[in-house]
C-alpha cells in the first residue's frame, strides 16, 4: 500500500511539472518568434532558466508542505530527477532521429569534398580552441586530454543545422552553392562531434580517463566508435529502402512511422549498451531512411510528437543551470563563446577558399556555420551527467549556445546579401536531363483544384508527394528511386520528369484530366436544371428557416 501511494505521488509530481514546463516552453517559445524574431529553442530554454530548481520553481511553496516545485534530489548527481530527465532522454532521441531523416544524403555526398573540408576544418579549429582555452583559462584542467578540455572542446564544435536551414529557407539562399555546402559541412560537423563524444565518453566510463589517456583504448575506443557508426550507417542504407518497401505493404503510414521510430529507439538503446552515446543510434536510424521514399511521412507523422516533447528537452537543459556560478564563469563563458565563432569562421572559411568560393563566398559559409542549438546541449547534459562538467562549466555551454544563436541569424542575412559567392561552375553535377510537362489553365484557382487532384493520383499510384517549396507550391513526388517534381506558377502546372518516367506521367495526366472532364460536365448539368436548381435553393433556405424557428 505504501509503494503503491509513494508511486502515485510521484506519477503526479511528475503529471504536474510536465504541464508546467510544457505550458511554460511553449508561452516562452511562441514569444520568442513571434516578438523578438529568433529560434523558438532560445525561448525554450530561458523557460527553464526561469522556472528551474535554481530559480522560481526553487521556491518554497505552503501548498506543497513547504517544498520547491522543482526540488533537488537528494544527493543526486542532476538537480532534476530521474523520471523528469528520462522524458529529456526521449526527447533527444526524438531529436536526432528527425535530424537524421532530413538529411540528404545526396546532397551530402554530392558536396562531399567541400563539405567535408569545410567541416574538418571547422571541427579542428574549433576543438582546439575551445579545449585549449580549457588548458589556459581553467584551474585544474592541464592538458588537452583533460576530460573538461576534450568535452568543452567537443561542445565547441557542434553547429545547429536547423538553425541555419531556416534562416537559409526564408531566404531562398539554401539550395545555393554556398547553402548546400553548409548542410553538407554541418552534418559531417555532427557526426565527427558524434564520434569524438563517442571517444570521450568511452574513456570517462572505462575509467581511463583517470588514470590518463592510454592511446591503446583511446584507438580501441574510436575504432569501436567508427566502426559502429559506418556499419549501421551503410547497412541501415542498404536495407532501409527493403524495410520500408515491406512495411508499405501494411497500407497505414501510421503504423510504419511508429515502427520506424520504435527501431530508431532500439538503435538508441544498442548503441548505449556498446558503450556509445543514445544520440548516435537515434541519428542513424534517421540518416538511413532519409534517403526512402516515405521519409517526409515518418517525419510528418512524429510532428506531434516532436512538438509534445522537444520543447520539455529544452527547457529541462535551461533548468540545469545554476545561476549561483555564473559570476565566476563569465569571463571565461565569453571568451569560449568568441573563440567558438571565430573558429567556425576562420576554420570553415580558409577551406572553403580553396574549393573554389571567393572571400564574400568563405564568410558565408563560416557565419553559416556559427549557430549552436540542439546537438551543444545534449552534449552538454551528457557531460554533466556522467560527471565531467560541473554546472558551472555546464552554464558556460549554454551561455555559448545561447549567444551564438542570438548573433547567427542577423548575421547570416547579411553575409548572403549580394551576389554568389562560388568562382566556378559547381562539379561532379551529372544529374540526367529532366522532360518538362506543362499544362496551362485558365486561372490560378483551377491550377490549385487540379494539382491537388494530381497529387491525389500520385498518391494512388504508390508515390509519396512532398513540399519542398513555400513561396511557391513546389512538390517532389518521389517513388523508390523515381523522383518527379511538380510545380504550380500561376495557372501554369509543370511536371519535371526523367526521360524514363515521362510517357508514365503523360499517361496519369491524361487520366486526370479525363475525370476532371467528366466531373465537370455532370456539374455542368446540375447548374443547367432550372427545376434542379429552384429545388435545391430551395431546400437550402426552407432548412434555414426551419433550423431558424427553432
Amino acid at each position: 500500500m505504501h509503494e503503491g501511494a509513494s508511486l502515485t505521488h510521484l506519477m503526479t509530481r511528475l503529471v504536474l511539472e510536465l504541464a508546467v514546463i510544457l505550458v511554460v516552453a511553449k508561452t516562452f517559445g511562441f514569444l520568442t518568434k513571434r516578438y523578438l524574431k529568433q529560434p523558438s529553442v532560445l525561448g525554450e530554454l530561458i523557460a527553464g532558466m526561469v522556472i528551474g530548481p535554481y530559480a522560481l520553481g526553487g521556491i518554497p511553496l505552503p501548498f506543497l508542505g513547504g517544498e520547491p516545485f522543482f526540488s533537488i534530489p537528494a544527493g543526486a548527481t542532476l538537480p532534476v530527477t530521474p523520471e523528469l530527465y528520462g522524458f529529456a532522454t526521449v526527447a533527444s532521441i526524438v531529436l536526432l532521429f528527425l535530424s537524421g531523416l532530413e538529411t540528404d544524403l545526396k546532397t551530402f555526398l554530392r558536396f562531399a569534398g567541400a563539405g567535408s573540408l569545410v567541416g574538418l576544418g571547422g571541427v579542428i579549429a574549433t576543438f582546439l580552441l575551445g579545449a585549449g582555452s580549457a588548458v589556459l583559462l581553467l584551474p585544474g584542467v592541464n592538458a588537452l586530454t583533460d576530460p573538461q578540455a576534450l568535452f568543452l572542446g567537443i561542445i565547441a564544435t557542434a553547429t545547429s543545422v536547423g538553425i541555419t536551414a531556416r534562416v537559409l529557407s526564408d531566404r531562398r539562399k539554401l539550395s545555393s552553392p554556398e547553402g548546400v555546402t553548409i548542410l553538407s559541412a554541418a552534418v559531417l560537423d555532427d557526426v565527427m562531434g558524434i564520434i569524438l563524444l563517442a571517444v570521450v565518453v568511452g574513456l570517462v566510463r572505462s575509467g581511463d580517463a583517470d588514470a590518463g589517456v592510454q592511446w591503446g583504448s583511446v584507438g580501441r575506443i574510436a575504432l569501436k566508435a567508427v566502426g559502429f557508426w559506418l556499419g549501421s550507417t551503410v547497412i541501415g542504407i542498404i536495407l532501409a529502402p527493403r524495410l520500408t518497401r515491406g512495411l508499405k505493404n501494411l497500407k497505414d503510414m501510421e503504423a510504419l512511422a511508429m515502427i520506424a521510430f520504435g527501431l530508431a529507439l532500439l538503435l538508441a538503446g544498442l548503441s548505449e549498451l556498446a558503450g556509445l552515446a543514445m544520440i548516435i543510434g537515434a541519428y542513424v536510424m534517421g540518416l538511413a531512411l532519409s534517403s526512402t521514399d516515405v521519409a517526409e511521412d515518418i517525419r510528418e507523422r512524429l510532428e506531434g510528437i516532436y512538438s509534445f516533447i522537444v520543447p520539455m528537452f529544452f527547457c529541462v537543459m535551461g533548468m540545469l543551470v545554476d545561476f549561483s556560478v555564473f559570476p565566476s564563469v563569465f569571463v571565461y563563458g565569453l571568451v569560449y563563446t568568441v573563440l567558438g565563432m571565430t573558429g567556425k569562421i576562420v576554420g570553415c572559411g580558409i577551406p572553403a577558399l580553396a574549393t573554389g568560393f571567393n572571400p564574400r563566398g568563405a564568410l558565408r559559409i563560416g557565419v553559416g556555420m556559427l549557430p549552436r542549438g540542439e546537438v551543444t546541449l545534449i552534449m552538454a547534459g551528457l557531460g554533466l551527467s556522467v560527471g565531467v562538467l560541473d554546472s558551472g562549466l555546464f552554464g558556460v555551454a549554454v551561455m555559448s549556445m545561447f549567444l551564438s544563436s542570438l548573433v547567427a541569424p542577423p548575421a547570416i542575412a547579411a553575409a548572403f546579401a549580394g551576389k554568389s559567392g562560388f568562382r566556378r561552375r559547381l562539379e561532379g553535377d551529372h544529374r540526367p536531363d529532366l522532360v518538362p510537362i506543362a499544362l496551362e489553365l485558365p486561372d490560378a484557382s483551377l491550377a490549385d483544384f487540379v494539382l491537388a487532384r494530381l497529387l491525389d493520383a500520385f498518391r494512388a499510384a504508390d508515390f509519396f508527394p512532398r513540399r519542398v517549396g513555400y513561396d511557391k507550391p513546389v512538390y517532389a513526388v518521389q517513388k523508390d528511386a523515381i523522383q518527379i517534381t511538380l510545380l504550380r506558377d500561376g495557372a501554369v502546372i509543370t511536371a519535371n520528369v526523367p526521360p524514363a518516367q515521362e510517357s508514365l506521367v503523360r499517361l496519369l495526366i491524361a487520366e486526370e484530366l479525363l475525370a476532371l472532364k467528366e466531373l465537370f460536365r455532370n456539374v455542368e448539368k446540375v447548374s443547367g436544371s432550372d427545376r434542379m436548381e429552384r429545388d435545391m435553393l430551395g431546400r437550402l433556405f426552407d432548412g434555414g428557416a426551419e433550423a431558424g424557428s427553432d
